[in-house]
């Protein structure tokens, strides 16, 4: 069985539909192959042609798409059977029209009408097309089973487009993103175009920190302006095999005593620490000196991260110290996946004993969420997954 094949779309100055093109361009995907597979669509009028440029030291590949004056403006109907007629491999097909079928919802959203009558301007021109294509033909030739995605700048503005000047971000980028993690960046130039937010809707299946990964190539995509703040107008795609790490078994505890800590910031505070590395995260009731009630703060990480960790807890509790060591543990294998049940995929982990006994343990925010989605007690998942097989479980990539 090979590795699972992975890529990152680190969009540290946003993301449009040329730059990630021009990023899997650069990573390796040839030009011939390219070309040779947008013959297959029904599409004249228009030249197609690379470049290499450079920003703040980088080399990237900038797409150029010359358009004839008289191509139509295209309705998803009229996309939908462009690309399921035409001679694409069937992959690239169905990547395509998930792409374009996410368009066509925002911009059937934002303009109040059926999807299907949607006609697309900018978004529909052929240089979107290709764009759209090209990426769907780029992932089918490196063979990528799973993109993860950073999270998404959004900038505000304004951007002329055939209805006029609108607000940054786009509309229909507002209804690309939802359920998408996004932060916001204080400048006036777009960042995020509808086409690339729809790549990394239809396509992404997470967002995430860099994955553990075995890097095979790195591409970068440029962008058509230069950014008013001095960051490189590129998106990075980087390209390898998901790599399976074990745990750290030595490890760094850090604790303190807090006899004047509101409990109300401990999820805040517990958050952060996750989110900055921490392995476990523990406030233990106990009775202090003087027969004051208070808490122990106890968080363990991995040496590496521990510095960090320890100033949050100085700055964000009312601790004035810490005390930490180093301590040896036992982890047991463990793998993550999921289960198929009646209301959907579960996720869970597959846990080996010692005695080589697998046992599968439900991951208590999935199953909230599904008990809140399908309106199912809690405990009715917690007991499906309890009462699975080990050999019911199901890796990543996996239906």
């Amino acid at each position: 069985m090979r590795p699972m094949k992975i890529a990152y779309a680190d969009t540290f100055s946003g993301i449009s539909g040329d730059m990630f093109l021009g990023a899997l361009i650069d990573a390796g995907l040839p030009e011939n192959v390219l070309t040779e597979q947008l013959n297959s669509l029904s599409l004249d009028g228009y030249t197609f042609s690379t470049n290499r440029t450079k920003q703040n030291g980088l080399s990237a590949i900038k797409i150029d798409i010359s358009i004839s004056d008289d191509h139509p403006h295209r309705s998803w109907k009229s996309i939908r059977k462009l690309i399921s007629e035409s001679a694409l491999l069937l992959e690239v097909k169905d990547k395509s029209l998930s792409i374009f079928s996410e368009l066509a919802k925002a911009e059937a959203k934002v303009h109040g009408c059926p999807v299907d009558d949607v006609h697309f301007h900018e978004v529909g021109a052929v240089d979107s097309i290709i764009d759209i294509v090209g990426a769907a033909i780029g992932m089918h030739y490196f063979g990528i089973d799973r993109l993860i995605s950073s999270p998404l700048p959004l900038s505000r503005g304004w951007v002329e487009c055939a209805h006029g000047k609108l607000p940054l971000p786009a509309p229909a980028v507002c209804e690309l993103v939802k359920d998408m993690e996004i932060y916001g960046v204080n400048l006036e130039q777009e960042l995020v175009t509808p086409t690339g937010a729809a790549i990394i809707k239809a396509l992404a299946h997470s967002f995430a920190p860099f994955p553990p990964m075995s890097v095979a190539r790195v591409g970068y995509g440029s962008g058509s302006h230069a950014l008013g703040d001095g960051r490189p107008n590129l998106f990075r795609l980087i390209i390898g095999s998901a790599a399976a790490v074990k745990e750290e078994q030595q490890v760094i505890v850090t604790e303190t005593h807090l006899d004047d800590y509101n409990p109300e910031g401990f999820p805040h505070l517990t958050s952060l620490l996750f989110d900055s590395g921490a392995l476990d995260v523990a406030l233990i009731p106990m009775q202090m000196k003087k027969g004051r009630p208070g808490f122990l703060l106890r968080v363990v990480s991995n040496e590496a991260t521990a510095w960090e960790l320890q100033r949050l807890i100085l700055t964000e509790s009312s601790a004035i110290g810490l005390r930490y060591h180093r301590e040896q543990r036992w982890t047991l294998p463990r793998e993550t996946g999921h289960l198929a049940t009646r209301w959907g995929k579960v996720a869970v982990k597959r846990v080996t004993n010692p005695d080589g006994e697998k046992i599968l343990y439900p991951e208590y925010e999935d199953c909230r969420r599904i008990a809140k989605e399908s309106g199912v007690p809690l405990m009715q998942i917690y007991a499906a997954v309890n009462g699975a097989r080990a050999n019911d479980f199901q890796p990543p990539g996996t239906d």
